[in-house]
């Protein structure tokens, strides 16, 4: 690999600082002075500098160019075996004092943290470049977005906010003379896994990460800024940042609603996000707002208000392909860096689960041979897409408005095999917090850690909630006492087995079948039965004809109600709740007890 400084930088380029921000600039003299980099570059965020930019991730071996009449403007990214996924274990939230924090969240103290950052850091950037990055995560106008400032030696990063933020000199302009901005320090170091610290420091508004440069560790704008920073400024300011999708759907009639849905990673978030009617649904169109977070805040007339702070996919690739999502692989065709996929011989990209046969040859993650015959994968289970949302053929006209989209829904779903049904709507709002509170779903690739496992990830948060989780759960009670529409709470589970070991529910577009109950639920039009667990379907409320070897018995068994399997849910729950001790609200802790009578 070549010299990661740049030999020359056409003029106009990697200069525009920001001006009379005092703040700001002090900062950025404070981070050049402890890294000492050897080239000190002020993105702009222009089409010219994202050109440069890839031109020379291409001279140091960054990137490697993938065929460009297949892919125009797509690029392959290998990352070190070591750095594929997200660290929870060198995830920090740096409060002064452990109980902020709570028992789910690796804590340190600040100044302890800070000291041993910066030794850490001192020096880091020698022989490098330094890359200034201002962006926002939301649109410019809204009054939710956020100004961050990332500070990184890893031009792969760059090129990545490029495609996931509003990036560049609109930025400074949000800020002003004064304005508030969320600090972010990066450096790959050495990419030892012993070196590796992703730390977020609340109070402060800012994070600082070393040793990783796996997008979740390294896109600060992303988790970072815009959950673990975001949920902590939400519950200060009185809004919500949750890990949900944010999708429009509008019947025939032209009657629209938006839905926000949470699931943990690799559990059909995207491919709900981009949902494609199926034909039976003639007329129907369903449109992607987010597909990975929204910020919400209750709005004058009661209703809850989302906006999708990002401006791109970072996707799951292995799974993705013309069945599953179409929309995605449009959105993927151009303009796209894929991050540890396999390359075919032609120069196109492959993984697990695209369409049609496996290549013949290719060369893997890895940058070995591969073949069919190879024990081990061709991509990584948790490879990427990275890629503009502007590529989406079903992007929402709401994308970019300011104020937000009301909510009429939100739906909780994981990844489990018995017990939850495909669809149930929960009682009220306290309910259906309680419902999020309490989902679970078994472990993918996207974390490292036990792949299969079930564990509790309430509101798919587990990971990424700032502050105290039982201080989270008082937020969302609280949240719902104000507002006098607040949307309806459903939870879902796509992934139900039968006892033969095969999914009992078809899924991806077919979803929108679940989802056109939970809209008839909303507008008063659809009758439910009341269950120990909240209200579920019928078959006479649930559409499912023209579903080809779907029946009535199918159905039945994939909402069919298991007292015993919510039993031991309900004890791992309690379980989950005394972990949070005195912090964990008492509505949750009554709303426990009630379920536990309900289902006997």
């Amino acid at each position: 690999m070549t010299s990661p400084l740049h030999a020359s930088v056409p003029a106009g380029l990697g200069s525009t600082k920001p001006d009379g921000h005092a703040r700001l600039t002090t900062w950025i003299r404070e981070c050049i002075a402890l890294c000492e980099p050897d080239q000190v570059f002020y993105c702009d965020g222009s089409a010219a500098e994202k050109e440069f930019l890839t031109t020379e991730a291409l001279r140091m071996g960054v990137f490697i160019e993938l065929n460009q009449q297949k892919l125009p403007g797509c690029h392959l990214h290998r990352s070190h075996p070591n750095d594929v996924a997200r660290v929870e274990q060198f995830t920090f939230i740096c409060t002064p004092t452990k109980e902020e924090a709570g028992p789910t969240n690796n804590w340190s103290a600040p100044d302890e943290m800070r000291a041993r950052l910066k030794g850490l850091l001192k020096g880091a950037m020698k022989g490098r470049c330094m890359y200034i990055i201002p962006y926002m995560m939301g649109p410019a106008a809204s009054p939710l977005t956020q100004v961050g400032i990332e500070i990184t030696d890893s031009v792969y990063v760059v090129l990545n906010m490029h495609i996931m933020s509003r990036m560049g000199s609109a930025a400074y302009q949000r800020l002003g003379a004064d304005g508030d901005f969320n600090k972010g320090l990066h450096s790959t170091l050495d990419l030892n896994p012993d070196r590796r610290l992703i730390c977020h420091f609340p109070q402060d508004n800012e994070i600082t990460s070393v040793g990783s440069g796996y997008g979740g560790n390294a896109l600060l704008g992303k988790k970072c800024l815009a959950l673990r920073i975001g949920s902590y400024l939400a519950k200060r300011q009185g809004w919500m940042a949750e890990h949900m999708l944010l999708l429009s759907a509008e019947s025939p009639a032209g009657r629209k609603h938006y839905i926000a849905a949470a699931f943990p990673s690799a559990c059909g978030k995207t491919n709900f996000s981009m949902l494609i009617p199926p034909k039976h649904f003639a007329g129907w169109k369903v449109a992607t707002i987010g597909d990975d977070i929204a910020w919400m805040k209750p709005g004058a007339d009661g209703r809850l208000y989302a906006i999708n702070p990002e401006f791109g996919y970072f996707g799951v690739a292995p799974g993705t392909n013309y069945l599953t999502n179409p929309n995605a692989m449009k959105s993927i065709q151009r303009d796209t860096i894929y991050t540890n996929v396999a390359m075919t011989e032609d120069g196109d990209v492959w993984w697990e689960g695209k369409d049609g046969a496996p290549p013949a040859k290719c060369t893997d993650w890895k940058g070995n041979p591969w073949t069919p015959e190879s024990k081990e994968k061709a991509a990584h289970p948790n490879s990427r897409f990275t890629a503009p949302a502007t590529n989406n053929p079903a992007l929402a006209n709401e994308f970019e408005l300011a104020s937000g989209v009301p909510i009429s829904a939100i739906i909780f779903g994981g990844r489990r095999a018995s017990t939850v049904p495909l669809v149930y709507q929960s009682f009220d709002w306290e309910h259906g917090t309680f419902i999020g509170a309490t989902m679970g779903s078994e472990m993918t690739a996207a974390a490292a850690g036990t792949v299969g496992k079930l564990r509790l990830d309430p509101m798919a948060m587990l990971p990424f909630c700032g502050y105290h989780m039982g201080d989270y759960f008082t937020h969302w009670l609280e949240m719902g006492k104000k507002l006098t529409q607040p949307p309806l709470i459903f939870g879902v589970n796509w992934f139900r087995k039968s006892a033969e070991g095969k999914f009992l529910w078809p899924g991806f577009g077919e979803n929108m079948r679940a989802m056109k109950w939970m809209i008839d639920r909303c507008e008063g039009t659809a009758d439910a039965k009341e269950m120990p667990i909240g209200h579920l379907p019928e078959p006479k409320d649930f559409d499912f004809a023209d579903m080809e070897g779907f029946t009535t018995s199918d159905f039945e068994k994939a909402i069919a109600y298991d007292a015993a399997g919510w039993q031991a849910d309900y004890r791992l729950a309690g379980e989950f709740f005394d972990k949070l001790g005195g912090r964990c609200p008492s509505g949750l802790k009554d709303r426990l007890a009630k379920q536990k009578a309900r289902v006997g």
